[in-house]
């Protein structure tokens, strides 16, 4: 292909990242259209853009290379997997957001298949900077256990998160939570390896991006040591198991042992030390993010890559997800505006004050 291939956003919610991706300069990709419902925020992308905002998939032309849908899809109500199956009849090669329910990605496998053309699922999370660095980490490791946490509207990613790190998801066992307060506790298995997994359960249904305490958190725990993602966004620690050599019970030191182990840091970053700042990462890390997955995409459509072969691993995402979300059962349900969130420096700042404060 002597142009580059056209691609249609569908959905100016976290649509707006595809945007930002697709047109950065340099980018491979041409931004040919917007499909939305025509509110006064996609009408603006379009604007801005500079492309044409269509309104109902019939109204796309059909010169368009790859389409990204962008919207809900069946398990939040919405058009998502079925404005897919519209765009993969017209012979459009489709990547779609997730969460996906199990019966619906397969539905959606299968018409690809039917009509020739690639379709993919992006969890989006995966393909930002840390999180590799951290998956390329554990498939080096031999895990003995694994500890997470993250909040319910991420859940499903943290599920590739985690089957990409592990090489797969299965054997799993998920069964009812235990705890109170805003996390639920599930100590269960996963890949075959003891797993213990902490949600924030909660939702604010008319202001589902904020009220969480934290995106993604995991420990995987090895025989000699542990990797650590602190954060979605970073940084990656590895911690070397402690240890005090034998050598250490003869001398009059502790620190006097000739055993290298002792001249180990207690924690190394992989990767930067400090996480970039939010307005960073909302402007360039998800942009570059989502570059990475229309890329892929664009891959496997060049190599002719057979979808439901492709597909199987985010079925299995699907299925261990839906096993989670069923022991959870339904989100507790939050109102009122969202907490304001504190910087680093307003805590040092307050422990500062209360220790100048304390006698001599």
């Amino acid at each position: 292909m002597s142009r580059r291939p056209r691609v249609l956003v569908c959905g100016t919610g976290f649509g707006r990242v595809h945007l930002a991706a697709l047109t950065a300069p340099g980018s491979p990709f041409e931004l040919a259209g917007i499909l939305a419902k025509g509110g006064p925020r996609s009408r603006a992308c379009a604007e801005e853009a500079g492309v044409p905002l269509h309104t109902r998939v019939e109204d796309v032309p059909d010169e368009i290379d790859l389409a990204c849908v962008v919207l809900l899809a069946d398990v939040n109500g919405g058009p998502g997997s079925r404005v897919a199956a519209e765009l993969m009849a017209r012979g459009v090669h489709v990547l779609q957001e997730g969460p996906l329910l199990r019966e619906e990605l397969a539905a959606s496998l299968r018409a690809a298949r039917r009509h020739r053309v690639v379709y993919q699922v992006n969890s989006h999370y995966v393909h930002l900077p840390p999180v590799r660095r951290f998956i390329a980490a554990a498939r080096r490791l031999r895990p003995v256990y694994i500890e997470a946490a993250c909040g319910v509207q991420v859940s499903y990613h943290l599920f590739d998160i985690l089957g990409r790190a592990l090489g797969g998801l299965r054997p799993f066992d998920l069964p009812a939570p235990t705890g109170s307060g805003p996390l639920r506790t599930i100590d269960g298995t996963l890949a075959g390896v003891p797993f213990t997994l902490r949600v924030q359960n909660q939702l604010h249904p008319a202001d589902p991006d904020n009220h969480a305490h934290l995106l993604h958190r995991v420990t995987i725990g090895t025989e000699g040591g542990t990797l650590t993602l602190a954060d979605t966004h970073g940084p990656v620690l590895w911690s070397p198991r402690p240890h005090l050599p034998a050598e250490a019970r003869k001398t009059t030191r502790l620190d006097a042992a000739a055993d290298p182990g002792l001249d180990l840091p207690a924690t190394s970053v992989i990767g930067p030390a400090e996480a970039p700042a939010y307005r960073e990462i909302l402007a360039t890390m998800w942009p570059e993010g989502v570059q990475r997955a229309i890329m892929g995409t664009w891959t496997a459509v060049c190599g002719g890559v057979d979808p439901l072969r492709e597909g199987q691993y985010y079925v299995s995402v699907s299925t261990v997800w839906q096993a989670m979300a069923a022991a959870l059962g339904f989100p507790e349900r939050l109102s009122g505006p969202p907490p304001r969130p504190m910087s680093a420096d307003e805590l040092i700042a307050a422990a500062r004050t209360e220790l100048e404060e304390q006698p001599a």
